[in-house]
């Protein structure tokens, strides 16, 4: 593929070297010999030029003043002059130029000038393409939906879309789409431009959490030997995403609350501010009123975080949605799987109608994979919908599965019955994992640890993560967060 060269200057000699010097490392060259035909090149769509390079004074003006006025768009400028004052060479690196090179020119230097602006453009164009590919995927009309619901859902994401709101706040059940929706919030908000920076703040450890969001500097703790940049500060100029945040730890969650107010924080171990520029959007499936009533999450920072709320409807609640949902994730996963399902006969959309969606608008796209990968014509196969079974599960809400609350878990015969069709999460596995296994060791935890191959730190951690204690299944803690009743070591 051509790439190419853009050439302004006025001395005919230097020009054609630069043109035959160019040609022969199969660069496309054009030239130009003053700023009016310069511009006229550069407002054509088949031009592009990956670089340009440009003599600074020309017959009917400075060059850096067509720079000014155009702006680098999607070129890289190179800058050659005869007498440059330090002024001019300040004033074109403020405009985004490139490079400032001498005259007589260095073909050796140029050559490697050219170069890194050529690499430095191709990888300014393919950030914009993904940006612009992003923004398109991530609109608001991405929630798909014709439900009185997801109506407003779609009008409060365009609404916030052109707001520059500072935090926001999601909420809704386990797959509703809070992690889409803050997409759709960065990729066509007004820090579109800048990095999207996602963590789940329930997949790291308690004692990681700190350096993985504000970073540390070398020597900080054991095995810090080097310098990290946290997500905070990657985040600079974007957005931060604080997925699951209620299982962020207290002590944790004032300086975040800090560093949100301030847009400032220090390294573990620093001892300088680090100034940043970040979008915080905070997401939950649990409610963060209770939690501050139960003394697990900050009062202030609730109050910061929801300066705007976003709550997302569950599929339960807006079940005309299935009538668009469906075709489009049959449509999504044919392509995917090179299937040619085209028909949902009707005793499959009874079936789907009737299903309770616990896991919500997760748990259908798994179901209508399943049903994708192993439909044998062009119909969405009842036989695999397998919706019967997790009905006779289902009952079990965010991460309340049980090894006490039937057949989905059933310990007591040396099996683990675990619904495999999207209602349940990760967390929900792993906790009725654990659950079964105390129960079965009479809530020894080193005996437990053994077995599950894994530390009693390790585990005890899970535990109180889980809230699971010695007389109950469920989470119990008391007013202050600890376990009333700590499992036995």
């Amino acid at each position: 593929m051509l790439r190419t060269l853009l050439v302004i200057e006025d001395e005919a000699l230097l020009a054609q070297e630069i043109e035959r010097h160019f040609r022969r490392d199969r660069w496309r060259v054009i030239t130009a010999t003053t700023l009016k035909e310069a511009r006229r090149l550069l407002g054509e769509q088949d031009i592009a030029p990956l670089v340009v390079v440009s003599d600074m004074s020309l017959p009917d003006g400075n060059a850096l003043d067509l720079l000014d006025e155009l702006g680098v768009g999607d070129s890289e400028w190179i800058f050659l002059t005869g007498y440059g004052t330090v002024a001019d060479s300040v004033r074109a690196l403020q405009l985004g130029a490139f490079d400032f090179l001498e005259k007589p020119v260095d073909f050796s230097r140029l050559d490697l000038v050219v170069t890194g602006a050529a690499r430095s453009a191709r990888a300014n164009r393919r950030l914009h393409d993904e940006t612009v590919q992003a923004s398109q995927r991530y609109s608001p009309e991405s929630f798909v939906g014709s439900s009185q619901a997801a109506r407003e859902v779609r009008e409060l994401l365009t609404r916030l879309s052109t707001a520059p709101f500072r935090t926001l706040t999601i909420t809704g059940e386990t797959g509703t789409g809070k992690g889409v929706a803050a997409r759709i919030l960065h990729h066509s908000g007004t820090r579109s431009q800048g990095p999207l920076i996602e963590v789940n703040c329930s997949a790291l450890p308690k004692d990681l959490m700190e350096s993985e969001l504000f970073g540390h500097e070398a020597g900080s703790f054991t095995g810090a030997k080097g310098r990290r940049r946290g997500l905070m500060e990657q985040a600079d100029g974007g957005t931060l995403f604080l997925d699951e945040i209620g299982e962020m730890p207290l002590d944790l969650q004032t300086k975040t609350l800090k560093a949100i107010e301030e847009q400032s924080f220090r390294r573990v171990g620093g001892e300088h501010e680090i100034a940043v520029d970040v979008q915080v959007i905070a997401a939950s499936n649990r409610d963060l009123a209770l939690g501050i009533r139960s003394g697990t999450f900050r009062e202030d920072l609730y109050h910061r975080l929801s300066v705007f709320h976003l709550h997302l409807p569950p599929l339960r609640e807006r079940l005309e949605d299935l009538d668009i949902l469906v075709p489009m994730l049959i449509h999504e996963f044919n392509a995917k799987a090179g299937r040619s399902v085209r028909f949902v006969p009707e005793a499959v959309w009874e079936r789907l109608r009737a299903h309770k969606w616990s896991g919500n608008v997760r748990e259908l796209r798994n179901v209508i994979e399943r049903c994708v990968m192993f439909a044998q014509n062009d119909e969405l196969p009842l036989k695999w919908l397998q919706l019967e079974a997790a009905d006779a599960y289902g009952e079990q809400i965010e991460g309340a599965v049980t090894a006490s609350e039937g057949p989905s878990v059933a310990a007591d015969t040396g099996w683990i019955r675990l619904a495999l069709d999207g209602s349940m999460s990760l967390e929900a596995m792993d906790r009725a994992i654990i659950l079964a296994m105390l129960e079965r060791q009479h809530y020894n935890v080193a005996a437990t640890a053994r077995i599950l191959d894994t530390t009693r730190d390790t585990l005890r951690y899970r535990i109180k993560k889980y809230g699971i204690t010695n007389d109950t299944s469920d989470v119990s803690s008391g007013s202050d967060g600890s376990d009333q009743n700590p499992v036995d070591g």
